[in-house]
């Protein structure tokens, strides 16, 4: 089942051919993770998806509070069962009608929610090796900072990790910096400075991310700073990890002929499921 603007439905919903998102990639979307009933970071997704629909002109409802849409979300959860640990989408879209130019603002909404195995936060994947994608660059903008509708590049380069069996890959700007991972945020450890690209490099403004940068600045041993992260570094790191939602944090254990270890990334893991838990 599904919830289409309140109304639980079918999941085979038909959307119509006309529909903006499929048409222009015309639409943003949240990805979440419910554990025990509770939308994890909820405050933080909702205030950043209220900020996306404002930038891309959409008009926001009267309706869309942060307490109507948490609502709409766990209620989907608990008629398909994953309200103790799932994955949720909710996508918003512009009305169809009209070609580049919309007829209106106005938007309808889906959430989806799946059910996941695990709601402690814990490495997805032992061994994680990654390659740089430079077939196509992601340009230092507003709209890059967004979860849009429009993620060509992360597919291309998901489409490229697959067919070098690689477990994922790393995007860079137009500067040729790194920026991010392409299924979420990256950061980088040399010495005892853990270094992230900042949001103006064109990376996501991942929730995973701030909690990240929130936990390591509590610790005394490590210096956090936002700046950008040069391919030429990566070899000279000491630890590189990707971060999001859904798995919290996942080390990479090899890129190119070097390999990583991950104490930093086991103690931040641990400090996020204390943050979850408490």
């Amino acid at each position: 089942m599904i919830n289409f603007n309140g109304v639980i439905q079918e999941s085979d919903l038909q959307l119509s051919v006309s529909n903006r998102s499929f048409l222009y990639g015309d639409g943003v979307f949240e990805t979440l993770k419910i554990v025990n009933n509770r939308i994890l970071f909820f405050e933080d997704h909702y205030f950043r998806l209220m900020a996306s629909m404002r930038i891309i002109r959409m008009q926001i409802p009267m309706s869309f509070t942060l307490e109507y849409l948490e609502a709409e979300i766990l209620k989907l959860a608990a008629i398909n069962n994953v309200k103790d640990s799932a994955r949720v989408r909710l996508t918003v879209f512009r009305n169809e009608g009209g070609l580049y130019l919309p007829t209106d603002n106005s938007v309808s909404f889906i959430i989806q929610a799946t059910a996941i195995e695990q709601s402690k936060y814990q490495f997805a994947k032992q061994t994680f090796e990654v390659d740089l994608y430079k077939d196509f660059v992601i340009p230092k903008q507003l709209l890059s900072t967004l979860k849009t509708a429009n993620k060509i590049t992360h597919v291309t380069a998901s489409i490229f990790a697959q067919e070098n069996q690689l477990d994922g890959t790393l995007l860079i700007n137009e500067d040729k910096n790194v920026i991010e991972a392409a299924n979420g945020n990256v950061f980088m450890l040399m010495g005892n400075k853990l270094i992230t690209p900042p949001i103006t490099e064109g990376c996501l403004n991942g929730i995973m991310r701030k909690q990240v940068l929130a936990l390591a600045k509590q610790l005394d041993s490590i210096e956090v700073t936002e700046a950008p992260i040069s391919p030429f570094n990566l070899q000279k790191a000491d630890e590189l990890f990707v971060t999001n939602v859904i798995m919290g944090i996942q080390p990479i254990t090899k890129y190119r002929k070097k390999e990583f270890r991950f104490m930093l990334s086991v103690q931040l893991l641990g400090k996020l499921n204390a943050l979850i838990e408490a």
